[in-house]
This record gives C-alpha cells, structure tokens and sequence, in this order.
C-alpha cells in the first residue's frame, strides 16, 4: 500500500528542525550587531558606576601643610587626605589626623576649584573633623544611616589615594561593630570594616552604598595586611559633625585619673560577685580633680562607675559622655581587698591642647 505525504509538510520533525535552525542562524546573525553600552553592564557595575556618578562631585582633596620643626632642616611637611560635602553651605567631612596641626589647608574640589578653607573643629577621639569651605554650586553628599548596613552589601570607597584623584574601589562590608584605637588613645566603637581597596590618601574620604548614600568616613588601614580597612559609621559621624558646626568642639567629662588595666584576683571576685574579672588600676590622680575631691587614692582599683562595670580604660572612657558633667554618680573601686563606694561629679575636659 502506497502512504501519501501531507500536504503540511512543516508538523514533520526534520521540517521542524530545519526551521528551527534557520531561525537560530538569523537570530546569531542579528547578535552580531554591538550591544549598547547599558547591556554591557552587569547589575554590579551599574550600581558602582551610578554610585560614584552621584557621589564623586561631592569628593574633594585636601592637602595640608603643617607647623615646621624649627630643629629639623629641609622641605616643609606636607600631607593629603580626602574629604567629602556634607552640606550646600561649605562645610566638608573628613579625619581628623588629615587636618590636626595644619598650618594651612588647601582644598581642591573636583573641577579644580581651589576655595579658601579653614577647620572649624576636631574631634581626634573619634577621628573626625569639619572644613569650611567657600564655594557656589557645591554638590552635598546624600548621607545614609549606618545602623542600616548589613554585612555583605556593596561598599564603594572614593578618595584620593598617593594624590590620584577621585579613585573608585569596591568591595563589600566585611564587619560591623568592629572597635580601632584612635590617635588620641581612646577606643572608638562601632567602626565598619571593608575591603574596598584604601590606601594613603583615602583617609577621609566616603563609603558609600549601592544607592550612593555615605554610610562611612573611611578612615584607616591595618598595613601589611591586605584588604582590611575601617571606615567610622556614618552614625556617628553625623553627631560629631553637628556638635563640631555648633561649638567646634565635642564636650566630653573627665574625672581625673590615669591608670592601667589589671586582673582581679578570682577571690575578690567571688566575695563581692563582681559581674567584671578585671579593673582599671589608679596609678595617677590629677591635683584638684573630681577624683581627688571623691576621695579616690593612687592605688585604687575602679570596678564600676555610675552602675555600670568597669573592667577597663575603655569601659570608663565610654561612660565619660556629655551627659556626666557636673553630674554626681558612685564609683566604685576595691582598696586593699575592701569594696568601697564614692560620690564624683565629674568635669567637663578641657579643649586639647595643639
């Protein structure tokens, strides 16, 4: 028997086939055409490339000459740093170390305006500080909220590193609520860590998220090591800078001791269930200070201060805010195995002296 061929011969899966491959040759035929630019970008490198659109005009370099050494011969010191627009007006975020005892500052925007800048205050226990500077047409940083940053989201760092200005690097955030001794020898808390390239010269500089928000002051690398930078949160950035505009200055109380941390012996600690194994031992009163007049001795070991333990310097540095001063509260040290309490209405600290 004789089998006809439908006429639609096309149902058939050779024809299929053959049709399907045509189709396939146009269509790699119309691929061969150079995309545009835009589909040449990844969602990761849009997001890098308009977060440093929106923040790099906000970007300045700050070179600084600072005080000569009058024994030392030879070139006068020089240094730079980054720092970034925080408001319309001129004021302009960036560390303290980058500014602290310059003799003069010279600020370089980034269309190579040159404007006359002054510091209007630091703070080297955080490492921040606030440069006015007069300009038209300043672009402001959008600034974020670091208590919103999550480890593992995009962290654009924008500086000037070795002088090359307004050099991008990225990475992510790599901690959160890391703590780095400032300069000035206080601990400073809640310090993001990245690996977004830093290098000298980035000091100062903003880490900005995907969305071009700074959300840190970049602000120190730890060297050999390769990839671990710190930026201070934006957070706290935001706070000092506003104190700085205001009084130049961040008011903080003292009560007058220097000291080293120790280790309690574990039977003090079991006879006054003491919530801290360790204290700060007084190893130094200042004459006149709230310490002396609380009756505290060279000797002494601070547990607690205010209700709160005391294991430390950095504990106690932490509870000497602004809030303290002028404001009696108990502190309380052991004195040759004896627990004892102390009325102290601690001080406001005097302005650092330069």
């Amino acid at each position: 028997m004789k089998t006809e061929t439908p006429d639609s011969d096309i149902n058939t899966p050779f024809l299929a086939t053959g049709g399907d491959h045509r189709f396939a040759s146009a269509k790699a035929a119309d691929q061969n055409e150079p995309p545009a630019d835009s589909q040449l970008l990844d969602a990761y490198s849009q997001a890098v490339v308009q977060a440093a659109d929106l923040v790099s005009p906000s970007v300045v370099k700050i070179d600084v000459r600072k005080k000569t050494d009058p024994y030392r011969q030879g070139r006068e010191p020089v240094g730079s740093g980054s720092g970034f627009v925080i408001s319309p007006d001129g004021f302009v975020l960036t560390n303290s170390h980058v500014v602290h005892g310059a003799q003069k500052i010279e600020v370089v925007l980034g269309d190579g305006r040159r404007p006359d800048a002054f510091v209007v205050g630091e703070d080297p226990d955080t490492d921040l500080a606030v440069v006015r500077i007069y300009a038209p047409n300043l672009t402001a940083a959008r600034l974020g909220e670091s208590k919103n940053v999550r480890v593992g989201q995009l962290a654009i760092a924008i500086g000037n590193p070795y002088g090359f200005e307004c050099t991008v690097t990225a990475g992510v955030v790599s901690a959160l609520g890391r703590s780095f001794r400032s300069q000035s020898g206080r601990l400073m808390d809640n310090i993001l860590q990245t690996d977004a390239a830093l290098n000298p010269g980035n000091s100062g500089g903003p880490l900005v998220n995907s969305r071009g928000e700074v959300i840190g002051v970049n602000t120190a690398v730890i060297l050999p090591a390769q990839g671990i930078c710190f930026a201070i949160g934006i957070d706290t950035a935001k706070f000092v800078a506003g104190w700085l505009i205001k009084d130049g200055r961040i008011r903080r109380s003292y009560i007058g001791v220097g000291g080293q941390n120790i280790k309690l012996h574990r039977r003090i600690v079991r006879q006054y269930n003491l919530p801290v194994e360790g204290g700060l031992l007084v190893a130094h009163l200042e004459p006149d200070s709230p310490a002396q007049f609380a009756g505290l001795r060279e000797g002494d070991v601070i547990v607690a201060f205010d209700g709160h333990p005391v294991s430390g310097i950095d504990d106690l540095h932490k509870l000497l805010t602004e809030e303290q001063i002028g404001k009696k509260s108990t502190v309380t040290v052991i004195r040759e195995a004896e627990k004892l309490e102390r009325v102290i209405a601690p001080e406001e600290a005097a302005r650092r002296e330069e």
